[in-house]
């Protein structure tokens, strides 16, 4: 799957697009539009609280161009660097981390997800989003109208009716079909882990999508536990905030 340099840029260009497709839904919920060029995606306005203003989706893309797309006007901003190629320090932009892309191949034959199901209703998703936050006060980042979106699934494992772990999965056809895997969780002192919750929502997505690889980002731990989990690092990127 991913053998040569022209695989990796595939992949990169791949999971890049895949992402901000989701952070484009995730600004229709929040009645902020979008736009998509084929260097770059832009959120009308400011996007909601962790994610960012602009992707870009080329390694060709310039600072100069993604700043354009950006109101630079009023305080905040933040770029998703998708290929780790840019300085946008010059403009007032920190860098706040460095991550890696990565990608899998398909599960073929994935466990059972006996635990995981897919989120239904404005209630259900209120408790998954309580438990995905943790008390941090983003809770009402994942609102009702995420639930109309027909390539979103909001994955949950509920033990005696408790979320106990979950995901977010988006698909996407653009560069390479593929299903993105974001923001996957385990509640602490729930008996999941961060492994476990890793292995059943990867098992979750293939029963919903079979066939599709996954991609997504992630660094630190969650970078070694996506590697244990057969995730391959294929690129760099770097997120950029002005404050």
């Amino acid at each position: 799957m991913i053998e040569t340099a022209t695989d990796r840029r595939t992949w990169v260009r791949a999971a890049a697009w895949n992402n901000a497709e989701w952070c484009a839904a995730m600004c229709r919920t929040h009645g902020r539009g979008g736009e998509f060029g084929t260097r770059l995606w832009s959120s009308a306005g400011r996007p909601p609280p962790l994610y960012p203003d602009a992707v870009t989706l080329v390694p060709e893309t310039s600072g100069v161009e993604t700043l354009k797309r950006i109101d630079l006007a009023s305080p905040g901003g933040s770029v998703k660097d998708s290929f780790d190629c840019l300085d946008l320090s010059a403009s007032g932009f920190v860098r706040i981390f460095d991550a890696q892309w990565i990608v899998r191949p398909p599960d073929l034959r994935p466990a059972a997800t006996t635990t995981w199901s897919t989120i239904r209703t404005p209630a259900e998703l209120e408790v998954w989003a309580a438990a995905w936050d943790g008390d941090r006060g983003h809770a009402d980042l994942f609102r009702p109208e995420l639930l109309a979106e027909p390539d979103v699934a909001i994955l949950a494992a509920r033990v005696d009716c408790r979320v106990v772990a979950g995901a977010v999965a988006n698909r996407s056809a653009t560069i390479v079909g593929a299903v993105g895997l974001s923001n996957v969780f385990a509640v602490a002192g729930s008996g999941h882990t961060p492994a476990s919750a890793w292995t059943g929502a990867r098992a979750a997505v293939a029963h919903r999508w079979p066939g599709l690889p996954l991609v997504g980002y992630a660094h630190g731990d969650d970078l070694a536990t996506a590697v244990a989990q057969g995730f391959t690092p294929v690129g760099p990127l770097t997120v950029w905030v002005r404050w």
